[in-house]
């Protein structure tokens, strides 16, 4: 596929005359990371990559690369775009916490020539308004203007959010802010996808609703709403991304109600403005992250971000069946639970060799490391590692592939290997395995 395909597909445009890169065959996501009681909240730049834009690997083990010093000392909504010249151009919002009132007419910029360094770092801004912000910046190439337009939201004197544009050739100086897009009632979270058979997409929220607008040109004010609203709960930030291996676009969306969840829809048509919900099975958002930006990279930007930020030493579980839960341990019993939830690390699990058997795997706590899952009466819990041969057979499982999906994994008892580690009711045992329901009761997906 051509490079210029997917850079249409993420909000920026392609690069037209810009400089050639090799071709696209993976992503990156930038976002900030926060959960239902704020114990991760953290507001600085997280990255994660994928090579098929719906599982993600969180690099620096889910810890900011980058953190903002000026301004409110955080961002929430980064977006990150190659710009002409091939190099990269970080943007986000300059505000820390959820201090809604905050006003600002600044927003965080980084260049960065392979997102494994940073420079440059400055504030920028955008426009000379009063008592508004500047939220959720993105950028585009215009090539009729000769100038990348950014596009962010701020109260007007229409007294509701807009969406604002203003132009800059280098990022560091921006002119002639104006209205891109005001249907007459309070949008924000403008999202860009241009030069798609001829026509520019604009996605947005209104009323807790992801929403589009289309034109076949890029002009402020030339944008008319047509999509059908999608939703799961409140939701913002909407985020469109081309397939790099089919015709299938998706729509991500952030909700807040519980807050932290990512949904996405799809569709390969976006003239169609209609879109279908992905099964939950299909992608895993980073832990705990909001407000993602999403572009694509080649497969050398790909393994030099795992090289330079690593992967988590950590995993998550995923049930096949009940894709919203994961397996986590609670009053040191095992069981799936609905994402989101705190405390967070009671979902996170190193899977080490195993006590009994190297080369099968035991379930090690990560905030509680002494404890291994072990089964006891055949059910499953959390308890120290008492060092004896009774203990390391109870906490090993030999990995298989998936009983209900080979790509997936199942876990047979080391010492009763007639049983499988399966969930009944949401709690965690082993059991005999037989039926297809069964089959899907152990079928696990081993991610981040």
């Amino acid at each position: 596929m051509a490079a210029t395909v997917p850079l249409a597909a993420t909000g920026a445009l392609t690069l037209g005359a810009g400089t050639a890169h090799a071709a696209d065959s993976a992503y990156v996501m930038a976002y900030f990371t926060e959960s239902t009681t704020m114990l991760e909240a953290d507001y600085g730049l997280h990255l994660a990559v994928s090579q098929d834009g719906l599982n993600w690997t969180p690099l620096n083990q889910n810890a900011p690369v980058v953190t903002p010093t000026l301004g409110a000392g955080g961002l929430r909504d980064p977006f990150v775009m190659r710009k002409q010249d091939g190099t990269f151009v970080v943007l986000a919002t300059d505000l820390k916490g959820t201090d809604w009132n905050r006003d600002s007419v600044n927003i965080h910029v980084w260049d960065s020539a392979d997102l494994r360094t940073f420079t440059g770092y400055r504030l920028l801004k955008l426009h000379d308004m009063t008592d508004t912000h500047s939220w959720a910046p993105e950028a585009f190439w215009d090539p009729g203007r000769g100038r990348y337009g950014i596009l962010y939201s701020s109260v007007n004197s229409s007294g509701h959010n807009v969406i604002m544009v203003s132009y800059t050739t280098d990022f560091r100086t921006t002119t002639d802010p104006q209205v891109f897009f005001d249907p007459g009632y309070d949008v924000i979270d403008g999202n860009l996808t241009a030069g798609v058979g001829g026509v520019n997409y604009l996605y947005y929220k209104r009323n807790q609703q992801l929403v589009g607008a289309r034109s076949t040109s890029l002009n402020p004010g030339s944008f008319t709403p047509f999509s059908t609203p999608v939703a799961h709960g409140g939701t913002e930030a909407p985020t469109v991304v081309k397939s790099l291996t089919s015709t299938t676009w998706y729509l991500w969306g952030d909700t807040y109600t519980p807050n932290g969840v990512f949904y996405v829809w799809q569709s390969t048509d976006l003239a169609s403005g209609t879109w279908t919900p992905l099964d939950q099975k299909l992608y895993t958002q980073p832990l705990n992250s909001k407000h993602c930006g999403i572009h694509p990279i080649t497969s050398t930007e790909y393994t030099n971000l795992l090289a330079k930020w690593g992967a988590p030493a950590w995993n998550r579980l995923k049930s096949y069946n009940y894709p919203s839960r994961y397996v986590r341990h609670s009053n040191y019993a095992a069981r799936i639970d609905e994402y989101p939830f705190d405390p967070f690390p009671d979902s996170q699990w190193r899977l080490v060799p195993g006590l009994a058997d190297p080369s099968a795997v035991s379930f090690q706590s990560v905030n509680l490391p002494t404890r291994y899952l072990r089964h006891y009466d055949y059910a499953l819990r959390l308890d120290t590692n008492d060092g004896t041969s009774t203990f390391a057979a109870d906490a090993t499982f030999v990995r298989t592939a998936g009983l209900a999906d080979s790509t997936w994994s199942s876990f047979r008892s080391y010492n009763f290997p007639t049983r499988y580690l399966r969930h009944i009711d949401y709690a965690l045992r082993i059991d005999p395995v037989s039926t297809a329901a069964e089959r899907a009761d152990a079928t696990f997906r081993v991610g981040y």
